[in-house]
């Protein structure tokens, strides 16, 4: 089986929706990207120090807790991952406070979007 190459950086989404993860897998790939995907809270927080992610999106309603809950402790033990919140739900907008390395997304997600994100 060939392998696509791909940049070295990988991206984390801890996401419960399986269509969602699966766009966002093709999407990412396509980019040449290193994609892992969970989809409960203790999967993923299991795995971020394996993988140790450039990238990570996190949804808030996970089957198993709050994912937004978590943002700052992974960005106190992850220092240089950059974190984007994800919700079907719209949001406080006043939740982020402080960490204003954080960015919130309103699902669904566009792929200009995206684009914009990586660029």
């Amino acid at each position: 089986m060939e392998q696509l190459p791909h940049s070295g950086k990988r991206v984390f989404i801890i996401d419960d929706e399986t269509d969602f993860c699966l766009l966002m897998k093709n999407y990412f790939i396509r980019k040449n990207f290193e994609v892992y995907i969970f989809h409960t809270l203790e999967e993923g927080m299991k795995n971020l120090d394996l993988v140790k992610p450039d990238i990570l999106f996190l949804d808030n309603n996970l089957p198993d807790g709050l994912g937004w809950e978590k943002t700052e402790y992974i960005l106190e033990h992850f220092p240089g991952i950059r974190i984007n919140l994800i919700s079907a739900y719209q949001y406080d907008h006043r939740f982020p406070g402080k960490l204003h390395s954080v960015r919130i997304w309103e699902k669904p997600i566009s792929l200009s979007d995206l684009n914009q994100y990586l660029n």
